[in-house]
């Protein structure tokens, strides 16, 4: 799934993505470890899992996982 980094802290890692539906989603700076990323940029599209694969429209979602395809260990452009 895809979302627009709408808040990040630099230093803490960790900030909020917005969902093409509106809905905002905050992510913890493990999220952003876990894809190798040293930066993320406001307005920026990233790709996202949502914790213990739950709908990201229900309440209490969180992200699991920030990345963006073709950057990181693993990831190739196809």
């Amino acid at each position: 799934m895809q979302a627009t980094v709408h808040t990040y802290d630099l230093e803490e890692r960790t900030g909020e993505v917005l969902l093409d539906t509106g809905r905002v989603l905050p992510f913890p700076a493990s999220a952003v470890e876990a894809s190798g990323l040293r930066h993320l940029r406001l307005g920026q599209r990233v790709s996202i899992e949502v914790a213990d694969g739950a709908d990201p429209e229900t309440r209490g979602a969180t992200v699991s996982r920030v990345w963006i395809v073709g950057i990181g260990e693993g990831e190739t452009i196809t």
